[in-house]
């Protein structure tokens, strides 16, 4: 699949992106499987999150328990989409983005590592954790 090509626009308002990437809402349950698929989403390379089936997960990053408590779907989609603009010192991946980024693995070169849909499934599963 060419990611790159379901790249739509959006726009960042204040510390967020207000509108869904997506006219399909997300799913938490297809969101749930990609925050814990470590091919896919790599979540919990950094992230710990209450998936207690997953083992070895992360301490880098600010646990995902919570999320949904801490963020508005807003913010949650802006710091999936590319969370330097937040912060220009995170270490977190910009996972829809495909250019302008260094160091990228040869795989994900010149297309983003989620694509809309995914990003939205992942803001929905987010939300759930209050």
């Amino acid at each position: 699949m060419n990611l790159a090509a379901l790249l739509v626009a959006f726009a960042v308002v204040g510390d967020g992106i207000t509108q869904p990437l997506t006219a399909t809402p997300g799913d938490p349950v297809r969101g749930r499987a990609i925050v814990a698929d470590r091919q896919t989403g790599l979540c919990l390379l950094c992230h710990s999150a209450p998936i207690s089936e997953e083992r070895f997960q992360g301490n880098l990053a600010p646990s995902l328990a919570g999320a949904g408590s801490r963020w508005s779907a807003a913010q949650l989609r802006l710091r999936i989409v590319d969370a330097r603009r937040v912060n220009p010192d995170s270490l977190m991946p910009a996972f829809y983005r495909d250019r302008g980024l260094e160091r990228v693995a040869p795989a994900y070169a010149g297309k983003p590592v989620l694509d809309a849909q995914q990003v939205e499934d992942v803001v929905a599963y987010l939300l759930t954790l209050k």
